[in-house]
């Protein structure tokens, strides 16, 4: 089968490689229909994690059932499933408590296992023709036969989840204001969240314009930060208050004023500073312990200062961490069936994957409009 294989900064490669077997009673195996391009594989592709050269990457991943292991009593051959980018065995005491993005039984000496990510486990990545599912009567999530919502239910492994956690992580309640800071897929989705969740005014944060019109096109408010201080822009247009809730989509990838330069604490410092006093924080985007390619010592170690003092003076909760997929994915999956979500509206484009490296860098450079990316590693669904 084909497969997308990382081999250095800003390089990636479609190889062949065999098809995955069963490796435990547990496992199920699926091909491929669907898998998504992350702005978090990005990370990796522009070389700023401990990846190696010959990680298969994919965490977000769904098909159709081919081979079933032995101890699978929930599921069968040609079952439509889509997978939680979260790799769990749903034994421990966190998997136990819903907390499947740390479970401490899936990668030794780690909190949290993932398909196709660095430190993230043994889990080859699913942007490749056929994928081995591990634990998956726990993992899978089962989908309605055929091809409808292909395109909305890939993103429930991952960005739709992620989003509505970012919101939850906030403390949100319907009727509060709630900013988004970054207008990636994540962001949108947190953005797309709000809505759906009733709040009364959402802002969203970006510099690129196709991004801010998307937030727009869902009732949000788009805000460009390279034209004035986001912070004074939110407050005026929120009627000189500041808002209830803030989300960080961006992670410590994030940009001056200018747009241009790194500055990793910029948006940390920005969330709270335009969140009213005891109100909250959800912080789904990704920092690192290790950067190798930080603009500064401190942040390369995973360091970064921000306003403690402010914060603690004001109160403010606070809530970070990878998406718990399984707590909200099933929810998430009957709004998308029953006609009142359609996530979707983040995809760009739809490939094949011998496109995959063409994919990648035009994703990695923000053009041509690339926002969101699927691959169809066994060709365009009939």
């Amino acid at each position: 089968m084909k497969a997308v294989h990382y081999e250095g900064p800003f390089k990636v490669s479609v190889k062949e490689i065999p098809i995955p077997k069963i490796e435990h009673p547990d496992d199920v195996v699926i091909k491929v229909t669907t898998a998504a391009i992350c702005g978090s594989d990005l990370h990796m592709y522009q070389g700023r994690t401990a990846a190696k050269s010959g990680l298969v990457f994919g965490h977000e991943n769904m098909g159709v059932i081919t081979e079933v292991g032995s101890g699978v009593t929930l599921l069968k051959k040609g079952d439509r499933i889509v997978l939680p980018f979260n790799v769990a065995d749903g034994r421990c005491r966190n998997c136990e408590e819903g907390r499947t993005a740390f479970c401490t039984g899936v990668n030794p000496g780690f909190a949290g296992g993932a398909y196709g990510y660095v430190a993230m486990g043994p889990y080859q990545g699913g942007q490749a023709g056929y994928a081995r599912i591990p634990f998956a009567d726990f993992n899978a999530l089962k989908l309605p036969p055929g091809t409808e919502h292909e395109a909305d239910f890939i993103l429930l492994a991952d960005i739709f989840p992620t989003g509505w956690h970012g919101v939850t992580l906030s403390g949100f309640k319907p009727g509060e204001t709630i900013a988004v800071f970054g207008a990636g897929p994540v962001g949108l989705m947190a953005a797309y969240s709000g809505v759906l969740r009733g709040a009364s005014s959402v802002y969203v944060v970006d510099q690129v314009k196709e991004r801010l019109d998307a937030a727009k096109k869902i009732g949000a408010i788009p805000v460009n930060f390279t034209e004035g201080d986001p912070v004074e822009k939110i407050i005026e247009l929120n009627g000189g208050e500041m808002v209830d809730r803030a989300v960080d989509a961006v992670g410590y990838q994030a940009v001056d004023k200018g747009g241009k330069k790194e500055q990793p604490n910029i948006v940390l410092d920005q969330l709270i500073k335009v969140t009213r006093p005891t109100g909250g924080l959800g912080i789904p985007g990704l920092y690192v312990p290790s950067d190798p390619g930080a603009p500064d010592k401190q942040s390369a170690e995973g360091q970064i200062l921000i306003s403690f003092g402010k914060l603690f003076e004001k109160g403010l909760s606070i809530g970070t961490g990878q998406c718990n997929v399984k707590a909200y994915n099933r929810y998430l999956r009957d709004l998308i069936i029953a006609g009142k979500a359609k996530p979707s509206f983040v995809v760009s484009h739809e490939v094949g994957i011998d496109e995959a490296v063409d994919a990648y860098d035009k994703f990695d450079r923000r053009v041509d409009g690339y926002t969101k990316v699927l691959l169809h590693p066994n060709g365009p669904l009939s």
